[in-house]
């Protein structure tokens, strides 16, 4: 059953989503709407012009941080390419070099105008973070996520590279930092094969949602 939020400002239940994952229609892109719907094993996808979509899909992408896997290319990328990485230093231009990143499989983007402006000010307040990779002064790499901190679960949104291995790169840093931090998974939402080949991989909703409990 597909729900209309309208004015209303909770959300169903995850397991009333459709089997496709699709939960919710309508509502707004508001910090306090999108941090109810990332605490309740929800997250927004649309394309531009649409209406806001939300999703909770069966089963669900996630990475361990004990499970990832770090390739010997990888790790010689890490040791030889002298990238240089920071955090939190240019939230906008990743999610809008995310944006803008070709992707063979999907027309257009969902980052659109709007999302980018919510999730700025998620930023700002601490709910979202960065992770960003250089090569001298050129970003040519990078992710974005929003951040659970009371449940050790990190949502990872999306990455961009510009150059061979720098997101990968990106993604090791933010999988080193968060194990340092003693975070229990990465919510990466939706299969793709360049995740499993990372080491995620799909668990059932109702064991995701598990994780979402204060930690």
């Amino acid at each position: 059953m597909l729900h209309f939020l309208d004015d209303i400002f909770g959300f169903p239940h995850p397991d009333e989503a459709r089997s496709d994952g699709l939960l919710a229609v309508g509502g707004d892109l508001s910090t306090a709407r999108l941090m109810l719907a990332y605490r309740s094993g929800i997250f927004p996808w649309f394309s531009d012009g649409d209406p806001i979509l939300w999703w909770s899909p069966d089963p669900r992408m996630v990475l361990f941080p004990s499970e990832f896997k770090r390739s010997k290319s990888l790790r010689k990328s890490i040791r030889t390419k002298g990238f240089t990485i920071t955090q939190n230093t240019q939230f906008e231009e990743v999610m809008r070099a995310c944006a803008s990143a070709p992707r063979p499989d999907q027309l257009g983007t969902w980052i659109t105008e709007e999302m980018i402006q919510a999730y700025l000010q998620l930023n700002q307040l601490g709910h979202a973070r960065s992770v960003e990779v250089w090569l001298e002064d050129e970003l040519v790499g990078g992710l974005y996520g929003i951040d659970l901190p009371e449940y050790k679960v990190f949502c990872g949104e999306s990455m961009f590279s510009k150059v061979s291995d720098a997101s990968k790169v990106c993604f090791s840093f933010l999988v080193d930092q968060l194990s340092t931090e003693n975070y229990k998974l990465i919510d990466c939402q939706m299969y793709t094969d360049h995740l499993a080949s990372l080491g995620a991989k799909e668990i059932a909703r109702k064991d995701f949602l598990d994780y979402l409990k204060p930690a």
